[in-house]
């Protein structure tokens, strides 16, 4: 019993063997709806106010104090520009 067992465990080791090397597997890399899978979309990036992250092609900018902020929505960046005029005195 254990030598058929090991006959059908050697037998199907050659034959994935034997299948990866008559028939190999395509390279991933493969366009699909026109991009290749190791593109990178868009990165998500947090919102300074609410911090919630977002992908950045739909983010709404501001350059505050020489440096460009990333707000998800035109309600959140008012709500930043209102919050930093009660700080300052």
């Amino acid at each position: 019993m254990i030598r058929i067992i090991i006959w059908f465990v050697v037998g199907y080791v050659f034959y994935r063997a034997l299948k990866s090397w008559m028939f190999p597997t395509p390279p991933s890399d493969r366009p699909i709806a026109g991009r290749t899978g190791r593109e990178i979309d868009d990165v998500m990036i947090k919102d300074p106010f609410c911090e919630a992250y977002f992908p950045k092609r739909n983010a709404v900018n501001l350059n505050f104090g020489g440096e460009e902020l990333h707000f998800c929505s035109v309600a959140c960046k008012d709500k930043f520009i209102a919050a930093q005029s009660k700080k300052k005195p």
